[in-house]
């Protein structure tokens, strides 16, 4: 490949990558950030979007260099050369792309494995999702019973989720986790707020007529 290709090339994927790092930087995206587990969880979506935005470039420069360099004329009804694939190149688009997602993978487990560790003494909580509403039960409390969930702040907190009838899910944003509850299985989530205040707590599984109105707060 010519000098000058290679050149045309890299400038329009460093004009590409510039533009979408703007969008993905300068646009709020997230909602705030309240808990410790998000932090990870953060980590590994800006690591993916790093990824995805040097594989765009790449892909968005390949198709306008081609486009611009090989686009015929309007007149031109003929049929292109025939070619061959190349090896080589395969071999790039397959090898590339594995590591890429290999190294979102470990990321990834060890986010997991980190945000699952509730520490020496965290505060339990049993969750149940019914339609359409949520119970929250504090065993260590003498078994206190509320509507809304209430955290404390800097301490780790482990929910034990259940689900009285159909799958529900839990999800507050700003905590960045998600877990579904199911009928006759047990599932467990970490959380630990790092500040105080009122977060919306919401269902994001569609169980029933209801759904839209299964919401309630987190209190920290």
């Amino acid at each position: 490949m010519r000098r000058g290709a290679v050149f045309a090339l890299i400038s329009i994927a460093l004009v590409v990558a510039l533009v979408t790092t703007g969008i993905a930087v300068l646009v709020d995206w997230l909602p705030e950030q309240a808990s410790e587990e998000r932090e990870g969880i953060d980590a590994v979506l800006w690591l993916t979007v790093g990824i995805c935005i040097f594989v765009f470039a790449v892909v968005a420069s390949i198709a306008i260099y081609a486009g611009l360099k090989f686009r015929v004329r309007p007149d031109d009804e003929s049929d292109g050369a025939p070619i061959h694939g190349h090896t080589g190149i395969e071999i790039v688009w397959t090898v590339v792309p594995t590591i890429l997602v290999t190294i979102i993978l470990v990321a990834s487990v060890v986010v997991l494995g980190r945000n699952d560790n509730a520490g020496s003494n965290p505060l339990t909580v049993e969750v149940l999702g019914q339609q359409f509403a949520w119970q929250f039960t504090y065993p260590d409390n003498e078994g206190v019973r509320a509507t809304n969930l209430y955290l404390p702040v800097g301490r780790s907190t482990r929910l034990v989720l259940r689900a009285r009838d159909v799958i529900h899910s839990f999800f507050v944003p700003e905590f960045g986790q998600k877990q579904d509850l199911l009928p006759g299985i047990v599932t467990t989530l970490v959380i630990t707020p790092t500040k105080e205040g009122e977060y919306r707590l919401m269902c994001t599984e569609l169980c029933g007529q209801g759904h839209g109105l299964m919401r309630t707060r987190a209190i920290v």
